[in-house]
């Protein structure tokens, strides 16, 4: 992706070096709130709350980052400038206006609307305080983890996280009852929306000229390392499908492609979809 040089956007909140509370759960504890809370996105306030370990320390210290953590930084904030670019463009076709969201780096853990969140439970939006967070770190879990190498996969990330934002201003799912919200075929449709968002946005992207060989393939090849499936099976060797919250790699690549294949909002409720 060619973002070296081009602008930054002003609403990136560094986080790094604030202490606070930490989340309990290593291992396979992390694996749990992992798939079960979010990988990319969704709510996460449902259960944080309940997972904290109140350290009482709350100190705050300058952070020194490395040359490498400064030029991902400097990266994720090109691509929320991109995407604040691409969906003001789009809400003002439509007569809306976007509102864009913050991002926040932090270290480790972090306090949002949706409650206190350790770095094991990965990028997430919260339409609490319509912010993202992300702990850079991941940038390296999605490589050696997952198998997803590539800036543009961490683009992806991203996008689909602002994806998430654009549902909460759109209102998305603002009909379904709370007992809907709160199953797992809910989670499914929503999550695979804003993999198609990611894809809508992608698609600008490409026709404003940033995107180099190769990085259509980087995202799909992280939307197939976070299907559940895929996540499920490298953590315990087998699949339950009924604990299903983001979709499956196969679903999650077909809806990102729909969306970069139609580049617009239309093609992408996911709710109305007889099969995903």
């Amino acid at each position: 992706m060619q973002w070296k040089g081009r602008r930054e956007s002003s609403n990136v909140e560094d986080r790094r070096g604030m202490g606070g509370k930490t989340l309990i759960g290593g291992g396979i504890g992390g694996i749990v709130i992992f798939l079960l809370v979010t990988l990319l996105g969704g709510n996460p306030g449902d259960i944080l709350n309940n997972m904290t370990n109140d350290t009482g320390s709350n100190t705050n210290a300058p952070y020194e980052e490395t040359a490498k953590e400064k030029e991902l930084s400097q990266f994720v904030s090109v691509v929320l400038a991109d995407t604040e670019d691409v969906w003001t463009e789009v809400f003002k076709e439509k007569g809306l206006v976007y509102e864009k969201p913050t991002l926040v780096l932090y270290k480790d853990s972090v306090q949002s609307a949706c409650g206190t969140a350790g770095a094991a439970v990965g990028p997430f939006y919260c339409p609490g305080d319509h912010k993202l967070y992300i702990d850079l770190s991941f940038y390296d879990e999605l490589q050696q983890k997952f198998h997803a190498p590539g800036d543009f996969a961490m683009a992806y990330v991203i996008a689909h996280e602002v994806g998430h934002h654009v549902q909460t201003l759109l209102h998305t799912g603002d009909k379904a009852t709370a007992a809907q919200r709160h199953s797992n075929e809910y989670s499914v449709r929503f999550e695979l929306q804003a993999d198609y968002l990611a894809g809508v946005w992608a698609k600008h992207a490409q026709g404003k000229g940033y995107l180099e060989k190769g990085d259509l393939e980087e995202a799909l090849n992280a939307a197939n390392a976070v299907g559940d499936d895929n996540i499920q099976k490298k953590a315990q060797g087998y699949v339950v499908p009924e604990s299903f919250t983001h979709g499956t790699s196969e679903q999650r690549k077909r809806w990102f492609n729909k969306g970069f294949e139609n580049g617009t909002i239309e093609g992408g409720d996911t709710f109305k979809a007889a099969n995903l």
